[in-house]
């Protein structure tokens, strides 16, 4: 039950997020919960693997390379989810930050 509120906030925080920052559209309610799982099951898997073989360059740049696996992470939900969209890197970084803020105070709400 825990699992499926954090996917309906996480939903709700992607789908004000590309409200908030142009050049993101998320076209429905359903694609938002489409989004929130796909980014979910992409953070859960695929980051971690990531985030292990770029620990040299991490490491160089003091961590802020962490925010390019996240903009990598939001353009592969964008390719995988159909009515998701994500026109440019700056877009990315903005609505993966502005989720992030968002889905905590949902969190701390909620």
């Amino acid at each position: 039950m825990g699992l499926l509120i954090r996917i309906l906030l996480t939903a709700l925080a992607a789908y004000l997020a590309a409200m908030i920052v142009p050049g993101v559209t998320i076209s429905d309610a359903k694609t938002a919960i489409l989004v929130a799982l796909v980014l979910a099951l992409l953070n859960a898997f695929l980051k971690p693997i990531l985030v292990a073989l770029t620990i040299p360059i991490t490491i160089i740049t003091l961590g802020l390379f962490l925010l390019v696996i996240n903009i990598l992470i939001v353009f592969l939900a964008a390719r995988l989810v159909p009515g998701f969209q994500v026109d440019g890197w700056v877009a990315a970084l903005l609505f993966s930050l502005i989720v992030a803020l968002i889905s905590w105070i949902l969190d701390r709400v909620f």
